[in-house]
């Protein structure tokens, strides 16, 4: 049989085992045979150096004429390209948290990660991820063809029509011992700057922006504060309304045959506990004060318990009562009640101040404001205002105050979870392990991936948008906790990566390659600490990334 030849090629595979990585070469032929393309094996060339590597690769690419690469060596030239090092260790970090294969290869899967991966390297709408696109070496790394912003929208729309799908992935490639059951929970809000979002509407504002339409955003954490599904709400949904939609995804997409929410005394209701009774799932969350009272008085729990290290009470239908007090929240409890009353008091004495030196200043005025501070303060339980001869006086009542400052720093947890499967600590621990849902909320608002302001009006894409927030969020929990002994935060390791740049490889004027060089000591040690290991060279597409929307003249003269 005769073989037709095609040609000759150096074969890398890189595979990753024990969280280790091997790199084979083999020297190949590809080959017609009859109507068909095959390959064939000449030589393992694993055991050569990378120089000896490069230096064969170097003459099957100029074979037909070798002494181009001695007797015009000064043809080759090098120019300082795009930069590589933040985008190749965020790609390889969500390589190895299971983003990439959530995404999927298809071109809408690479410009998903590439939205995720901008958004770590730097914040703003999907303009300026296309300008970031033209800086960085994304298409090269990505294998992305050319793209706008435009492409960027419809690729939000994609992520929400396939969240669901992504996030199921996502869960089944998460590195875990088994599926604890054990699920964290909470709401936030994020105020939008217009008025034309398709989900925004007035409601609680958590930001203490008055005036300001909101959105809505639950996150549903596993048992370490793993982002585990984000779902988006219209901003006037009350936070008990969001946990129904949390119970289905758990007993449909991530439950098992144990399954515990953890939830704050605003989530967790009678109605709620109604619901994960239906499914079987058990729960664990706080009462309010007016509750604890309620207990007191019925003598279910007293308040000699509070003074232990940690308590519990059995209640009826199996539910458990965990108590404690926390002196250093009494402390604060109290510090802050202090101030304002001393806050109050220097409210009264200017008030008296003023009327006795303007005698036509009215004392009723000055009792209506007092008081309305006293309500804002909320001091107006124990706290009293009056006014005698023209100069107003502040009364306290010892006994109500002595009875609001008991319970200071005192928290009861319910759960009704068996004491065989969780003890009172363990109930107070998963508790407070709630911080961490709290941890991811401040990171995506505002410490770092910056949440808004949100460039988006559809429904979809805001959808979207904060889908890939939470994506990014995944990638930087990651490097925080790689890079906790650096005296680095991740914002500052993603700005000195950036640094790392390519060098253009020409040869007579055509360009070959994206070398990269050895990276000084700072970026070094952030990639050992990361444990990611930079390639030796990326090809070179060329491509050239630009929006369709230019800076406007105004802009440009700034």
């Amino acid at each position: 049989m005769v073989y037709n030849v095609v040609t000759m090629y150096v074969d890398e595979s890189t595979v990753r085992q024990n969280e280790k990585t091997y790199t084979r070469y083999l020297l190949r032929e590809s080959y017609r045979e009859g109507r068909k393309v095959r390959h064939r094996t000449i030589a393992n060339l694993s055991q050569c150096s990378p120089e000896e590597i490069a230096a064969i690769r170097l003459a099957l690419r100029h074979k037909k004429n070798l002494s181009e690469l001695t007797t015009h060596a000064e043809t080759v030239s090098l120019k300082q390209g795009l930069s590589v090092g933040a985008v190749w260790l965020l790609y390889d970090m969500s390589r190895r948290l299971g983003i990439n294969d959530a995404l999927g290869t298809t071109r809408q899967g690479k410009l998903a990660l590439w939205q995720v991966i901008a958004r770590v390297i730097g914040q703003g709408s999907r303009l300026s991820a296309v300008r970031l696109a033209g800086a960085h070496a994304a298409c090269d790394v990505l294998g992305l063809g050319k793209f706008d912003e435009d492409d960027l929208y419809a690729n939000l729309d994609w992520l929400c029509e396939n969240q669901a799908t992504i996030e199921d992935r996502l869960f089944a490639g998460m590195k875990r011992a088994g599926n604890s059951g054990l699920y964290l929970y909470d709401v936030t809000s994020s105020y939008l700057e217009g008025t034309q979002n398709e989900l925004s509407a007035f409601g609680y504002n958590r930001d203490g922006k008055k005036g300001k339409r909101q959105i809505v955003i639950g996150l549903l954490c596993d048992e370490s504060g793993g982002p585990l599904s984000i779902e988006v709400f219209t901003g006037n949904t009350q936070d008990t309304r969001t946990f129904a939609a949390q119970i289905k995804k758990a007993a449909e997409r991530f439950g098992g045959s144990e399954v515990t929410f953890v939830g704050d005394r605003g989530m967790i209701k009678s109605g709620q506990v109604e619901e994960l009774g239906t499914y079987g799932f058990h729960y664990i969350t706080a009462i309010t004060k007016p509750q604890i009272e309620t207990l007191l008085r019925a003598g279910v729990i007293q308040m000699g318990l509070f003074d232990q290290q940690l308590a519990e009470v059995s209640g009826v239908a199996g539910i458990r009562y965990v108590l404690r007090r926390n002196p250093a929240r009494a402390e604060e409890i109290s510090k802050s009640r202090e101030d304002k009353l001393m806050s109050l008091r220097k409210e009264v004495a200017r008030q008296n101040e003023y009327l006795k030196g303007h005698a036509l200043a009215k004392v009723e005025t000055a009792l209506k404001k007092l008081r309305e501070r006293c309500n804002r303060l909320k001091l107006s339980e124990w706290a009293t205002i009056t006014a005698e001869n023209k100069e107003i006086m502040l009364g306290i009542n010892q006994d109500v105050l002595r009875e609001e400052a008991k319970l200071d720093g005192c928290y009861v947890l319910k759960s009704d979870l068996s004491p065989e499967v969780a003890t009172k600590e363990i109930i107070r621990n998963r508790y407070k392990d709630l911080s961490l849902v709290e941890s991811a909320f401040r990171s995506s608002k505002t410490v770092y991936l910056e949440l808004r302001p949100i460039h988006v009006r559809l429904a979809t894409r805001t959808r979207g948008h904060v889908f890939v927030v939470m994506m990014a969020y995944r990638i930087i929990r990651e490097l925080a906790v790689r890079w906790q002994d650096l005296d680095m935060t991740v914002e500052e390791g993603i700005n000195e990566l950036s640094t790392l740049c390519a060098q253009e490889v020409s040869f007579n004027g055509k360009e070959q390659c994206n070398q990269i060089p050895q990276p000084r000591g700072s970026v070094k040690k952030l990639l050992d600490a990361a444990r990611i290991r930079m390639p030796e060279a990326l090809p070179s597409k060329g491509i050239i990334v630009t929006t369709k929307k230019k800076l406007t003249s105004r802009r440009k003269l700034k």
